[in-house]
């Protein structure tokens, strides 16, 4: 489910004001010419009205037909009028609206991706979705429609309120008398609709959530016959979206209903008291049409603004939402004087490192030492803080205490984007892009040279199955690679880091969900890669790492142990109960005399995959 937001709530005049000076300001010009629109289109009301006046006393009444024409001219020409009025304002309002929707996702995306794990790990993807997406949606139709009826209907109430006063002030008064009644119901009714909808808003993302864990887990729901399960808790957080929605819908459609309901009222007492003064002769049929019309419509935008009320309410709650986000607070920043990255090969340092969520602590003083140019893995049970260790030398997190360094720079010292374009990261996932092969490799990098392209092919051995592929570089690899297997997006994910020649390397299980042939070809492409590079690798299975220049065993956060895969074996500990439990002889006893087994890094093609013994005994 989706994580509680804060309960930070904004006033209407704060958000009112945010949105003016982060987004709407700069469309200040378009805003002004469609006010320019919505004024013509609200008098064409006014004007509508003034005419029924002459066209009761002169043409109905009187019978001169020289008014029934210029009357009927002057009727077509304010509906003409009005119709260039209404379609242009809604053109340019609409394209402030989607102008603004567009910024608001955009910052939305901006912001959401520097902030740091933490804040990902407590935010899942479905609600992230909903708010760059549904919310932002909600507030730009909301927004166009709020403009577009606020200042056309609010126009044209003024223009038909002089147009009745003007008539006779006493029936304006009657007509409206019962407005002030509704300040109070009406206020009632705002709050009731904006906690409503704050709800429904969040709701609406424990949906997207529940979504996006389905989908995303298609495979365990259906192995495991979660569909009735899910279908059920879906159903559940449905009914509740409902209610709440209904329960909105309530509220804000009980304005428009209280308008209905004085109207009638006033419209009553203007009948019964203008009525007499027309019987009198003390006014005439067209004034009293001329004012009936001029109310009539008056009651009409006079509605719609009472229901507008209630619609900034639903997009004033999705905006809370939106600001909630843009105005938490980003932890991992640049420094104020960053520092050069360090050039060539570096050493990398870990100096005391703490880090915790919460209650929970994940690294515990962690201290050691990656040599320039050497191989050093990370092994230990799950939970030991492993992966931790490249969320802080990438900067995805920063540690509570203790320090990262590499080449003697510290991480937090050096711009984001320079510490980050040190590294290649290939993991067990191979997150690839739903796009071309070739964009999934290149990664906007400019000036790639079809030649150097295809030497990176080759050596991660992508070149090996792109002759199946229809359209080679060009093919579409699907949503997360899905058109690929699991191998070839290893493969893929390889070239890419080839491309990319940092001077790091971090391997987090590269290899785990592969089988033995996928294994032995992506494996010959590491090697490759991590020649002449500072390589951290993190594995389970000891097999793969007993090369390694040095491993580090690391337990509860902080290291155990640490030395060469003999060393670590002579000494005994957790290291040597690990390996204990993946490789045993005939009679249980680790046997303590290992080589390391080293492919060679000059070939091209891939070694034949050494037997189970031979891997043990080297």
């Amino acid at each position: 489910m989706a994580a509680a937001m804060n309960d930070q709530t904004y006033t209407s005049r704060e958000l009112l004001g945010w949105l003016w000076r982060d987004y709407l300001k700069k469309h200040l010009g378009l805003m002004a010419l469609a006010v320019f629109f919505m004024i013509i289109e609200g008098s064409t009301l006014g004007a509508l009205a003034r005419l029924m006046e002459p066209m009761f006393d002169q043409v109905f009444v009187a019978g001169q037909e020289d008014a029934l024409i210029w009357v009927g001219l002057t009727l077509i020409g304010i509906f003409i009028l009005r119709a260039i009025a209404g379609v242009s304002q809604k053109v340019l309002l609409t394209k402030v609206a989607q102008g603004t929707a567009a910024d608001l996702r955009i910052d939305l995306l901006e912001r959401m991706m520097k902030q740091d794990g933490a804040f990902h790990q407590s935010h899942p993807p479905g609600f992230l979705i909903q708010r760059v997406q549904s919310d932002v949606n909600a507030v730009g139709d909301v927004w166009r429609a709020v403009i577009t009826g606020a200042g056309r209907d609010f126009i044209g109430l003024m223009v038909l309120l002089g147009v009745a006063i003007s008539i006779d002030p006493i029936w304006a008064l009657m007509a409206c008398i019962g407005i002030p009644v509704m300040v109070l119901p009406a206020a009632m009714a705002q709050k009731f609709v904006r906690k409503r909808a704050r709800e429904a808003r969040d709701l609406g993302a424990d949906l997207a959530v529940r979504l996006d864990e389905v989908f995303h887990g298609i495979v365990q729901v259906k192995l495991n016959a979660l569909e009735s399960y899910q279908t059920r808790q879906y159903r559940d957080l449905t009914g509740r979206f409902i209610d709440t929605e209904v329960r909105a819908a309530f509220g804000n459609s009980a304005i428009p209903g209280m308008v209905d309901i004085l109207s009638g009222i006033g419209f009553m007492a203007v009948i019964l008291y203008g009525g007499s003064e027309i019987i009198a002769g003390e006014k005439t049929i067209g004034q009293f049409m001329t004012f009936f019309t001029a109310m009539g419509f008056a009651f009409s935008p006079l509605r719609r603004l009472g229901g507008m009320s209630g619609l900034w309410q639903i997009a004033a709650a999705a905006l809370e939402r939106i600001r909630e986000l843009l105005d938490a607070p980003l932890h991992l920043r640049d420094p104020v004087s960053p520092v050069s990255a360090p050039v060539g090969t570096p050493e990398i340092v870990l100096n005391d490192v703490d880090l915790s969520y919460g209650e929970s602590k994940v690294l515990d003083r962690l201290a050691f030492t990656a040599k320039a140019g050497e191989t050093t893995a990370l092994v230990g049970a799950s939970g030991a803080g492993k992966s931790t260790v490249f969320n802080i030398l990438t900067r995805l997190i920063d540690p509570q205490a203790g320090s990262a360094t590499l080449g003697g720079v510290a991480t937090t010292d050096m711009r984001l984007r320079d510490l980050r374009g040190l590294f290649s990261v290939v993991t067990q996932e191979a997150l690839l892009f739903d796009a071309t092969l070739r964009e999934n490799i290149i990664l906007d990098r400019k000036g790639v040279t079809k030649q150097r392209l295809q030497e990176v092919l080759e050596a991660a051995h992508v070149a090996d199955f792109l002759p199946n592929l229809d359209k080679g570089l060009d093919t579409i690899v699907g949503p997360r690679g899905s058109a690929l297997s699991g191998g070839q997006r290893q493969r893929v994910v390889i070239a890419r880091a080839l491309l990319r020649d940092t001077p790091i390397l971090l391997l987090d299980e590269a290899t785990s969900a592969l089988d033995a042939q996928s294994e032995q070809v992506v494996q010959a492409a590491l090697d490759r890669l991590s020649k002449g590079r500072t390589t951290i690798v993190i594995a389970h299975r000891l097999a793969t790492i007993r090369s390694a220049d040095r491993i580090v065993v690391m337990d509860r956060g902080h290291v155990a142990d640490e030395g060469t895969h003999e060393e670590l074996l002579e000494r005994g500990g957790i290291y040597a109960d690990l390996y204990r439990l993946q490789f045993r002889d005939d009679g249980g006893a680790v046997q303590r005399r290992t080589k390391s087994i080293r492919r060679s890094n000059n070939s091209t093609k891939p070694s034949k995959r050494p037997g189970f013994w031979q891997r043990l005994f080297g």
